[in-house]
Formats: C-alpha cells, sequence, structure tokens
C-alpha cells in the first residue's frame, strides 16, 4: 500500500513503477483470478501482484493516473467469451462498471471483445499483467497507455 497525497492506496509501489515506466501504446493487463498470469508472464511482461483486489476497484483507482490512448479505436479491451458461453446467454456485468468508469474518467469507452487464445498472445506482449482477486467470469481487461500533452505536464 502507499500512503502518499493523490495517489489511490490500493496501487502498489511496484504497479505505479510500471504505469510510470510505460511508454504511448504499452499495454498493461488486468487480470482475473482464473487467468494464466504466471505462465503469460514467462513470455516477457512484467508480473504484478494485487491479489484480493477486485479489477473495478483498480481501474477507477488506476484511471486516475494513467491517460488511455486516444490514437487508437480502442483504448480498452476484453476477453470474448467462448462459443459455449455465448450460447448459453452468459452475462458478463462487469464490462458495463468497466464502461462505466471509463466514462466518468472521461477516458475512451469503447471496449474491443478479443479471441480468448488472441488475448493471451496480446497478453504475452504487454508491458505488464498484474494479478487480481477479481472473481468476475471474463473479467480480464487491457488498457493501452496515451500521451499527456505537454501543456498539461507540470
Amino acid at each position: 500500500m502507499v500512503v502518499l497525497k493523490g495517489i489511490p492506496s490500493v496501487l502498489s509501489p511496484e504497479l505505479l513503477y510500471a504505469l510510470a515506466r510505460m511508454g504511448h501504446g504499452d499495454e498493461i493487463v488486468l487480470a482475473d483470478a482464473n487467468f494464466p498470469t504466471s505462465s503469460i508472464c514467462a513470455c516477457g511482461p512484467k508480473e504484478i501482484r494485487a491479489d484480493g483486489l477486485g479489477i473495478p476497484k483498480l481501474l477507477e483507482a488506476i484511471l486516475k493516473l494513467l491517460p488511455l490512448d486516444t490514437y487508437v479505436p480502442h483504448a480498452a479491451a476484453v476477453m470474448d467469451l467462448v462459443d459455449s458461453d455465448r450460447q448459453r446467454g452468459l452475462a458478463v456485468p462487469v464490462w458495463d462498471t468497466y464502461r462505466d468508469l471509463l466514462t466518468e474518467t472521461g477516458a475512451p469507452t469503447s471496449i474491443e471483445t478479443v479471441e480468448r487464445f488472441a488475448f493471451y498472445e496480446r497478453a504475452k506482449k504487454a508491458f505488464a499483467v498484474v494479478a487480481t482477486g477479481e472473481t468476475a467470469l471474463y473479467g480480464n481487461l487491457i488498457l493501452k497507455k496515451g500521451v499527456i500533452p505537454a501543456e498539461l505536464l507540470q
């Protein structure tokens, strides 16, 4: 836990450092409890632990600091349902929560859906993967970092 003015306490020093080191276009994965974080991170991304935290709470904190990319059609992506879950009409209410949080912060709200194995491959190229305690099925979320214009930098 970080205890600093203006920094949400759910953001660990390790996560803050990763967010700061990311450049324009770099991606970070907020992984649910079922995501194969350690296996994916064996391919290169930095593994960051946020055990016990839900993704909505973490997302809300991250969006206070991380600009999302406005130069791409989708600055956020979720893992699409597999056919069997789609056929049985599985609802994924956490996606609406993500859209609401993105809207509240003024971030781009269009969320891309990515096929399961394509999502895994994309995650292998991410800057970091944050392992969370999120229990919602299909709760994984990828965010693409944007830029901060010079006039907004202090």
